[in-house]
C-alpha cells in the first residue's frame, strides 16, 4: 500500500503550478480521519483557517497581507509529524498587486530600519511592535518571547528593551531573528523605537531604568 503524500509536497506541487506573478492562493484541505481534524485546525491555527467539517480553508499570501509560503509549509509540516493525512487543492489565485503598490515592510526589516536612525553610539533602546492583527496576538508572543515583550501600547502592541552591548534587554540580532520568525509566519505590523540611549555605562546595576505609567520598564 502507498504512503499519502505529504501535505508539503502537496503544497509544494501546487505552488509549482501557480502563475509566475501569484499574490494569493486559497487552498482547500480535506482531512482523511474525521477524528484529527480538530487537531488539523489547531496546528494551522496561525493561518487563520476556517473549517467545515473534515475541510479546512487556508490561504498563502506573498507580500505581506498573510502568511506566506514559506509559513503554510511550516505549517503543514507539523501535520507531516504528527501524521495527519489529507488531500491539498487549490482553489483559488490572484496576481499579485500591480508593481507600483508599496509591499508591507517586514518586521525584520522594519527593525533594522529604526536602528540604522539611530546614532551610531546608542547603547540601549525601548521600542515597540504593533501587529495587524489582533490573531497575531498568541502566536507573536510566543516567538518574540526571549525578547521578554509585555502589553503596552493599544490592543495590538508589544514593548521591550534593547541592549547593544550590555546591560538590561535582548541584543540586537535576538530582535532581528525574533521579528525574522514572526516575518516567517506572515505575522504582519510595525517597528517603533520609542526611547533610545547613547554611551552608558551601568556601575554596579543592570542599566539605564525608564518609567511609564509610574512603572519602572
Amino acid at each position: 500500500m502507498l504512503s499519502p503524500v505529504k501535505l508539503v509536497e502537496q503544497f509544494n506541487a501546487i505552488e509549482r503550478e501557480l502563475p509566475e506573478r501569484w499574490g494569493t492562493a486559497q487552498l482547500r484541505l480535506t482531512v482523511a480521519d474525521d477524528g484529527r481534524c480538530d487537531r488539523a485546525a489547531g496546528l494551522l491555527g496561525p493561518a487563520n483557517p476556517g473549517r467545515r467539517g473534515k475541510q479546512i480553508r487556508l490561504s498563502a499570501a506573498r507580500g505581506g497581507g498573510g502568511v506566506g509560503p514559506d509559513g503554510i509549509r511550516r505549517l503543514l509540516r507539523r501535520l507531516d509529524q504528527e501524521r495527519i493525512d489529507g488531500e491539498l487543492e487549490l482553489v483559488a489565485s490572484e496576481e499579485a498587486a500591480q508593481a507600483g503598490l508599496r509591499a508591507r515592510t517586514k518586521l525584520a526589516d522594519a527593525w533594522k530600519e529604526a536602528l540604522a536612525g539611530l546614532p551610531p553610539d546608542w547603547t540601549d533602546v525601548y521600542a515597540e511592535v504593533r501587529l495587524e492583527s489582533t490573531d497575531f496576538l498568541e502566536r507573536a508572543a510566543l516567538l518574540l518571547s526571549p525578547v521578554n515583550p509585555a502589553r503596552y501600547g493599544g490592543p495590538t502592541g508589544f514593548r521591550f528593551r534593547c541592549a547593544k552591548s550590555f546591560g538590561y534587554g535582548a541584543s540586537p540580532e535576538m530582535v532581528t531573528r525574533c521579528f525574522e520568525r514572526c516575518d516567517d509566519e506572515g505575522i504582519t505590523g510595525d517597528v517603533e523605537v520609542l526611547r533610545a540611549l547613547s554611551d552608558t555605562f551601568p556601575v554596579g546595576t543592570q542599566g539605564p531604568v525608564w518609567y511609564v505609567g509610574g512603572r519602572s520598564v
